[in-house]
């Protein structure tokens, strides 16, 4: 494919992607995550319960309405559902972009230990091809910041190396006709305040865009995956309008108007806060992107306690699932 042919297809998985009204679902979760969660509700981790929870969701009657997209783990871009048809083949079927996490999990940075570098871009075009070639046509790499003011994290070298790693990936990606997400996630573990949360995301989001564009990413084919500016999980509370206003004034102050969406990462907050504060950012306004969520626990929580794991359930599970997604397109919409 040429130069110029992958530059289109790219363009049309963003238009498609960033469909008003429409989010993404991170259904990308490694098997042991996906283990913890079938866990909480009494399954064992077997690749069975894994392809059943997601075909849960896959397959809800109007999932298309809210969803433009799903993150794959690679072990369900290559399954097939209960009937024997891919699990890609459903979602396009729908209408639902596939894609896929190309990272392979974090190690503590070199000279920082405390603090983590993601892996991945070993062999990384190689694997893309094989992911394109399998139906995904976009990609997320997701990347980790610690905040402990107190020891000085993050350092610049650990903002840098998450950076770098991020461009890299996205070049790779917009090579192998794969819409890159970018996603710096600055950790709401720890005691810090609100403030803390949006100086570093600050700090993070500019060098990210740096780094991109010495690596030459064609923004307009990029997404991006932010944390909400949240006080960390021990910090003391935020209002609901707070993390609002603050997470605009971030993302105006760092992210330049070409990159056609943002699409948050809820960050350890529960559905209805991701929710909240979604309305909120989108009725404030006044951003050049498209604003809306790329979410997963927050998505799934509640239609996996309802589900687990008996196929009686299953209905009533994919009602919740559907009620969830139907309230953060409507926030998305600032409804």
């Amino acid at each position: 494919m040429s130069c110029t042919a992958k530059g289109s297809e790219l363009a049309r998985t963003v238009e498609a992607l960033i469909s008003p009204g429409k989010g993404i679902l991170a259904a990308d979760e490694s098997t042991g995550t996906a283990g913890k969660r079938l866990e909480s509700v009494g399954l064992p981790n077997t690749e069975d319960n894994r392809r059943a929870l997601r075909e849960l969701l896959f397959t809800a009657d109007g999932v298309e309405k809210f969803i433009s997209g799903v993150i794959l783990y690679e072990e369900t871009l290559f399954q097939a559902s209960s009937k024997g048809t891919p699990l890609t083949k459903e979602l396009a079927d729908r209408g639902i972009v596939p894609g896929i996490k190309v990272d392979i999990g974090t190690v503590a940075l070199v000279g920082s230990p405390r603090e983590l570098y993601t892996q991945g871009l070993d062999n990384l075009r190689q694997r893309c091809d094989k992911y394109y070639a399998a139906g995904a046509r976009f990609a997320k790499w997701r990347a980790v910041i610690t905040i402990d003011t107190a020891a000085g994290l993050p350092s610049p070298a650990g903002v840098r190396s998450a950076a770098a790693g991020l461009a890299a990936y996205a070049k790779v990606c917009q090579e192998a006709g794969l819409v890159p997400i970018v996603e710096p996630e600055v950790l709401a573990d720890g005691p810090h305040g609100i403030d803390d949360c949006e100086a570093v995301t600050h700090e993070v989001l500019s060098v990210v865009f740096r780094e991109l564009a010495i690596a030459k990413v064609q923004l307009e084919t990029i997404l991006l995956k932010p944390n909400m500016i949240v006080p960390g999980s021990k910090g003391p509370a935020a209002t609901p309008d707070a993390v609002a206003a603050a997470t605009l004034r971030v993302l105006r102050r760092t992210v330049p108007p070409a990159v056609p969406g943002i699409m948050f990462l809820s960050g350890g907050q529960s559905e209805e806060e991701a929710t909240k504060h979604l309305e909120l950012i989108n009725k404030l306004g006044g951003s050049p992107w498209y604003v809306s969520f790329s979410y997963g626990r927050a998505l799934q929580a509640s239609a996996l306690k309802a589900w687990s794991g008996d196929a009686a359930n299953a209905a009533a599970a994919q009602a919740v699932f559907i009620q969830r997604a139907e309230a953060n397109s409507q926030a998305a919409l600032a409804k």
